[in-house]
């Protein structure tokens, strides 16, 4: 017969998960809001900073202009050898050339509008670079009015969903205060995002606009999982021993490791998207697209922890009734730290005994004579005869 093995120790330790849902390991978010907003504040200070100096590199969808496309074979120079195939032209103001392929047989050039003389050279010059006659390459003409719908639609779109997004967040927690929260997180992802394509010079198209709004949903999500869990933790509030900051704090500890895990699940696509669209294909929409999606995603695991979350402690606990609370624990506390303990009874000959160890005993015990039994009665002595008669 086989003795039983004792269990792995890696199955008696608890996960960081669940030490973090238990709160046997807990981090303190919450009340170092002026880090995280410090943070923030310089992060956006920067992506503003980038958009004011630089600007966005709008695609020629949005500023209009001349798209030529080459019938050729792609190769692995063919970029950088189309590009200054028109720098080479000489033509002025052509320091913006976006040249992309599609597929292994097409390379698109993107340029100004030009006019039919600088067309037919530019034209010219990408024939004699594929080896193909002037006519074999299509030009189009591209208009910045497309551009401008589609920003005013987008625009619209980003209006419409914010104003629904506050509304149901209300209904929903029937707390306005995390819709506000909420607002802050998604408005402090969009100018994070558009601050880096501002800074890295990353072309802003359709594509990048359709990111920048599919990121919405992300960060929404990011935030109602947190705001449930701590809507979860502070119900009856006023009859709990901690704070409302205490209480959001542990939910969003509770539910760190699941943001994190999703967000790391989410990213992992979209980072070989991007690497993708920008190192092998090169072309434009899925780099446009990879790095709105990959920017986003992570702001909005990052704002839903470190910005609505501590915003929202912040507005609630500026409440007069969060005041009370406050002020009762801090009372509560005060009277159990000015309590003195009961000393240790001590009997002449024996042992010591604990305040704690006599309270347990039963009271019929301790009220009952030497050498009786606890619950046992005693009855009163009555003498002989023969003893009354003794003098």
């Amino acid at each position: 017969m086989t003795e039983p093995t004792a269990a792995p120790a890696a199955s008696r330790k608890q996960s960081l998960a669940h030490r973090l849902y238990v709160g046997e390991l807990s981090y303190d978010f919450v009340s170092r809001w002026k880090r995280w907003f410090a943070i923030s504040g310089t992060l956006l200070a920067i992506a503003v900073l980038a958009l004011a100096l630089r600007g966005l590199n709008l695609s020629i969808d949005f500023r209009g202009g001349t798209q030529f496309v080459v019938p050729t074979t792609v190769t692995a120079t063919s970029i950088d050898d189309y590009r200054r195939t028109v720098q080479a032209v000489g033509l002025p103001d052509m320091a913006d050339i976006h040249v992309s392929t599609v597929g292994a047989k097409q390379v698109n050039v993107q340029v100004r509008s030009l006019n039919a003389e600088e067309l037919g050279k530019v034209r010219q010059a990408l024939a004699q670079r594929a080896g193909l006659e002037p006519a074999q390459v299509a030009n189009n003409l591209i208009g910045a009015s497309w551009g401008q719908q589609i920003t005013q639609s987008g625009l619209v779109a980003l209006a419409v969903f914010l104003a629904l997004v506050s509304l149901l967040i209300w209904v929903y927690f029937r707390d306005w205060k995390m819709s506000v929260a909420a607002i802050a997180g998604l408005l402090h992802d969009l100018l994070l995002t558009v601050g880096v394509f501002a800074a890295l010079q990353f072309a802003f198209s359709p594509a990048s606009l359709i990111g920048m709004l599919t990121i919405l949903g992300y960060s929404l999500y990011d935030n109602v999982v947190v705001f449930d869990k701590v809507r979860e933790n502070v119900r009856d509030i006023g009859k709990q021993n901690r704070t409302y900051s205490q209480a959001a704090n542990t939910a969003v500890n509770q539910v760190l490791v699941r943001s994190i895990n999703t967000t790391i699940i989410g990213v992992l696509p979209v980072a070989a998207i991007l690497f993708a669209g920008t190192f092998i294909l090169g072309t434009g929409p899925l780099k446009d697209l990879g790095l709105a999606l990959f920017v986003g995603m992570i702001a909005g695991a990052y704002s839903s922890v470190f910005i609505a979350t501590p915003l929202l402690c912040l507005m609630r606990e500026a409440e007069p009734a969060m005041k009370e609370h406050r002020a009762r624990l801090a009372r509560r506390a005060a009277r159990k730290a000015a309590q003195v303990p009961v000393a240790p009874i001590v009997t002449e000959g024996a042992a010591p005994v604990s305040a704690a160890a006599l309270a347990a005993v039963p009271a019929e015990a301790l009220l009952a004579e030497p050498g009786v039994r606890a619950g046992q009665r005693t009855q009163p002595r009555h003498d002989s005869r023969a003893d009354r008669k003794r003098p």
